[in-house]
């Protein structure tokens, strides 16, 4: 298994941002952006691992700046850190005016990812090596993100022990 550089997990991808992809107030739905956020992450992930993948979490979706008819989004994926089999994906979201070419950050996103083998099985992945200054900051600060990532799982797994099971009508 070869290290490969996080340039070489990179996915973008574009879409005009139509009136039937918007909410009551004109601006790109928050679910059609994160259906796209999980979809181009899971292609880094995938083009990283060359297996199968599951989305183990979506660790955050920060909503910076709406998006509205007259722009397009634009995403960029790639893999920012990598575990034994997890790897987490870094997705950075632009909307551009098309008229006047004006480009925000939109969004930002991290997404864990967990690479399997036929039987659904985690199986290892190789590590990644960042050169631009933005890859190198995403991996230097990976390991507080994957420290919370634990954090926010233990505390998940004890509300899901507390949380009431039954038919909501039943006490």
């Amino acid at each position: 298994m070869k290290d490969s550089y996080i340039r070489e997990t990179l996915a973008v991808k574009v879409s005009h941002v139509f009136p039937p992809d918007t909410n009551n107030h004109g601006t790109l739905f928050g679910g059609k952006l994160m259906s796209y956020i999980d979809d181009i992450a899971s292609i880094s992930a995938m083009r990283h691992s060359r297996s199968p993948v599951v989305t183990a979490s979506t660790d955050s979706v920060d909503f910076l700046a709406p998006i509205g008819t007259e722009e397009s989004v634009c995403l960029e994926s790639f893999v920012t850190w990598t575990g034994t089999s997890s790897m987490e994906i870094f997705v950075k979201v632009l909307a551009e005016n098309l008229i006047t070419g004006e480009r925000t950050i939109a969004a930002t996103a991290f997404l864990t990812f967990v690479a399997i083998d036929d039987n659904g099985k985690p199986v290892p992945v190789p590590k990644v090596i960042p050169q631009s200054e933005e890859e190198k900051y995403l991996h230097e600060t990976a390991q507080n993100r994957v420290a919370e990532r634990k954090n926010r799982k233990k505390a998940s797994k004890e509300l899901a022990g507390f949380i009431h099971k039954g038919k909501p009508w039943e006490s």
